[in-house]
This record gives C-alpha cells, structure tokens and sequence, in this order.
C-alpha cells in the first residue's frame, strides 16, 4: 500500500521566514494525524546548518515517522549560465540533504517561465541541468522527482515546464532510473491541461504524488490564466482546500495509479485553514488508499 506524508503548507511562512515556528512543534502538531511521514521543504530557516541534519531527522524518527520527500524548488531556467551553475550545486547540496535527513526522493524543477525564454531554448537547459545533477543522486541513493508544478510559493513567475506538452516532452527526454515523475493533479488545471489526460501520459514514470484539491474563490479558471504572472506567490483568485471537496477525481486518479502498478509515497499538500482542515483531508486519502489498495489483498 502506498504510504501518507503531509506537507506543512499552511505554516510556509513561520518555518521558512519569519522563524516563529521550530520543525519539532511541526512533528507534534502532525504526529497525531496517523501518517506514515512529512515531507520536508528545502527552505526551513533549520535546515540551513548542514550540522543539524541528522538531529532533525531523528526528531521527526522518534516521533514514529520518517522524512520520505524533500521538496526543493531550482530554478534551472535562469538566463545566466553562472546562475545556472549556481542553481545546480544548490540542487547537489540538497540531494545531500535528502539523503542525510533519510529521504529517498529529492524534487526538481524546471524553472521559471520567463517571457524571453522559448520553448526549445528552456528544454535544452532545463534537461541538462537536471542531468548534471543526477550523478550526485545516483552516488547519494536519491531519486530526482520532477512536478508537474504551478509556482513556487516565493518565486515571480510560473513554471516553466507548466503546461502538459512541454512537461511530457522534458519527462519523455530524460530516461534515467533515478529520475520520476511527482505527480500534483491539482496543478494540471491551473495549465488549463485535463489532470487525468495528464496521467495517463506520465503514469508509468510517477513515482511519488501530491494530494491536494484546489478552489477558485471567484471567476474562471481562465480568469485565473490570465492573471498567472508576475507576481510573487500563488494567484489570489486560488485556494487549497480539504481534500475531496475541490475539483479532482481521486478514484479515477486512484485508479489510474493502481493500474500502472504505484505503491510509493502520496504527500498531502493541503490544510492551509488549519489543522482539523488537514486532519480531514488526511481521513479522506487514507480511506482511499485503503480502498484502492486494501490489506492483505
């Protein structure tokens, strides 16, 4: 059966900017919910001291959990090549994170979509950046997992390889076993891109998977497209929301991965309104998996 992370989204802020929140209250706060794991993020303010590493992964360990994913945002799309350069030995040093804190699996990203950058010009980048990282994977144990990803929480503009067909086409060149899909269906339709058409595309190369459900508070999804860039963070027409009540279909989703033979780690990426909020979608995806991948069968 596949195992259940969560994701602090909701307390981005105090772990990553303002300090008013230690890792440790994060594992008391999660403990509780009957997951398997919590997914760390690169950008905790704690995690910035290499030293501490093996302290806050036998924090999380004595709490009866373990640290499966570590979610990094590089942006490979950078038009300086010293930046480039820049953004793949941070991505090196977070493998090596990754793997000290026991997480098989290390995201990866694109970039941003810059407006000057074309197509075939950020393709070429962005899969040779991520080749050049996957030698330190392979030495350090780590799968790269790359997302089919809306926008990091701190960057200007959208992902690059955002859209479905440019996704597919950095995925189909990149064959390397250290290398897989994340798979986020709350994010195809901010692409404007159908979340189960996507599946069906990349299903053999997901490896792990974000549970989250998205809200329009106002407007059209189109509305939404329109408004996507240039500014930091998530559009305002956009809400997470309780697993369930959003617009996915995650029997059909459930289904789609049981058929091509997943059983790794789903990581619920929801609870921004607070901790009952989380607890709930975590009852929801549980019952799921549970469902879709009963005991003993």
């Amino acid at each position: 059966m596949p195992r259940l992370a969560v994701f602090p989204k909701a307390f981005m802020r105090p772990l990553c900017r303002e300090g008013t929140m230690t890792l440790r209250q994060w594992t008391e706060l999660a403990a509780p919910l009957g997951v398997d794991g919590l997914e760390y993020y690169a950008g905790f303010l704690e995690l910035a001291d290499p030293k501490r590493w093996p302290e806050l992964r036998r924090d999380v360990e004595a709490a009866g959990l373990t640290i499966p994913m570590l979610c990094c945002s590089p942006d490979f799309s950078q038009p300086d090549p010293v930046l480039r350069a820049k953004e793949v030995e941070q991505e090196k040093t977070w493998i090596r994170m990754a793997a000290t804190l026991g997480a098989k699996y290390c995201r990866v990203l694109s970039g941003q979509r810059r407006p000057e950058l074309s197509r075939a010009a950020g393709l070429d980048l962005v899969v040779a950046n991520i080749e050049a990282c996957l030698p330190e994977a392979e030495a350090c144990g780590v799968t790269l997992i790359i997302e089919n990803h809306y926008k990091d929480d701190f960057w200007t503009y959208p992902e690059f390889a955002q859209k479905m067909d440019v996704f597919c086409e950095l995925v189909d060149r990149i064959r390397h076993p250290r290398f897989g899909v994340n798979y986020d269906p709350s994010n195809a339709f901010l692409a404007g891109d159908d979340p189960l058409e996507l599946l069906r595309r990349v299903k053999h190369r997901v490896v792990t998977m974000h549970a989250s459900d998205r809200y329009l508070i106002e407007g059209t999804l189109e509305d939404l497209r329109r408004e996507e860039g240039g500014a930091e963070g998530y559009a305002k027409r956009l809400r997470h929301g309780t697993i369930g009540r959003g617009l996915n279909d995650y029997d059909a989703i459930f289904t789609e991965l049981k058929g091509a033979g997943f059983d790794s780690w789903v990581s619920i990426e929801d609870g921004v309104d607070g901790m009952e909020q989380l607890a709930e979608s975590v009852r929801f995806v549980r019952g799921k998996l549970n469902r879709f991948w009963p005991a003993g069968a």
